[in-house]
């Protein structure tokens, strides 16, 4: 298939972000690509993150309560971002998986959105132990690259724990990941017991004799033009059948990778996004247990 012009930019920008091409290589190809340095700056410009556009429950948000928090897991202790709903209400808790930028602006906000959508959410710095997510993004993408996938994992199955155990929680946890994320909630949804529910956005997928490990029945989101993550999706997906694993898989045809993160204009799709969103509240709340009605 003959990608367009728009779409051979993104796909290019998708090997960037992911660690196959270096900044060099990758402006290289993006001024061949559009035909000028000017012009490869200006599609630079569309595809990076624009934090201020996407921010949908403010930090002050009078409907929730967030705090910084701390949880402490074998490697020592991890940071996060906690936010529920006003109240005293017992809560079904969300852990919220980032991508390979760290706990960002747009991954605070899906962590107060889920608050606002009357979970305890818990949105984890995966960098804690190398000093917490740095503003600048491809340094962040550099010390996600550099992580020891299972000592993260670790820390993903710690808090699962801590968030069960918190005052405001009714002891259900679940995951939803994007991106990097997407994978590891992947892998904790085989590393922890008791995880009762996992969502992935666009993760990778895991090896087809893990699928027998999995524990929590997952929700799978995928982009129809993300080929490098689709690659692996048939075997996947086949081996979670012959397992006989509680699983629910779509796939958003026309959709970029990263097609909820409307910090991203080039790749945000906002009707899939709103699906996928919806998909995900209703399968959290069947496996959590009844959330109180959304804050308005």
């Amino acid at each position: 298939m003959k990608l367009r012009p728009e779409q051979r930019v993104i796909a290019l920008y998708d090997r960037y972000t992911h660690g196959e091409l270096g900044r060099r290589a990758f402006f290289q190809r993006l001024v061949a690509l559009v035909g000028s340095v000017a012009a490869a700056n200006a599609a630079l410009g569309v595809l990076s993150n624009d934090y201020a556009r996407a921010a949908i429950v403010a930090p002050d948000d009078r409907r929730i309560v967030t705090e910084k928090v701390t949880f402490e897991t074998p490697a020592g202790p991890y940071s996060a971002l906690l936010a529920r709903p006003v109240g005293e209400a017992k809560r079904p808790g969300v852990i919220v998986i980032h991508e390979n930028r760290g706990l960002n602006p747009h991954i605070e906000d899906v962590t107060r959105r889920l608050a606002v959508s009357g979970f305890l959410a818990l949105g984890v710095d995966l960098l804690s132990p190398v000093g917490g997510t740095p503003p600048d993004e491809d340094k962040a993408r550099e010390l996600i690259a550099a992580l020891d996938l299972g000592k993260a994992t670790e820390a993903l199955v710690a808090a699962v724990s801590f968030l069960a155990k918190r005052p405001e929680s009714n002891g259900a946890v679940g995951a939803v990941g994007f991106c990097w994320g997407g994978g590891m909630a992947n892998r904790l949804a085989v590393a922890s017991p008791d995880l009762k529910a996992a969502v992935a956005y666009y993760g990778q997928t895991l090896e087809p004799d893990q699928a027998a490990e999995v524990k929590a029945p997952l929700l799978l989101h995928y982009a129809g033009l993300d080929e490098r993550i689709n690659a692996g999706v048939p075997a996947f997906e086949k081996a979670l059948k012959e397992a006989g694993k509680d699983y629910q898989l779509f796939i958003y045809e026309g959709a970029n990778h990263a097609f909820n993160n409307d910090a991203n204009p080039a790749r945000y799709d906002r009707k899939a996004a709103a699906l996928a969103w919806d998909r995900t509240i209703a399968f959290l709340e069947q496996r959590l247990g009844t959330a109180l009605p959304p804050l308005h």
